[in-house]
């Protein structure tokens, strides 16, 4: 899944938000598992890319009253 971008998550309809957010939250939870079973990431950062587009999404529901 691609990293979002604030225009971007401005641009989604509230559900779309929403549904983008349950998506990173399962590949977030994903990833941790494969990092705590002792797996190598394909990707290190990840988890940290996740995390933030996470934040921006919660942040924009909040500014726009949606949360």
């Amino acid at each position: 899944m691609a990293i979002l971008r604030l225009d971007e998550i401005r641009e989604m309809t509230s559900e779309e938000r929403e549904g983008q957010l349950v998506k990173l939250k399962n590949e977030l939870i994903r990833e941790r598992a494969m990092a705590s079973a002792g797996g190598a990431p394909e990707n290190p950062g990840r988890i940290r890319e996740i995390r933030r587009t996470i934040a921006r999404i919660k942040t924009i529901q909040r500014e726009q009253g949606e949360a």
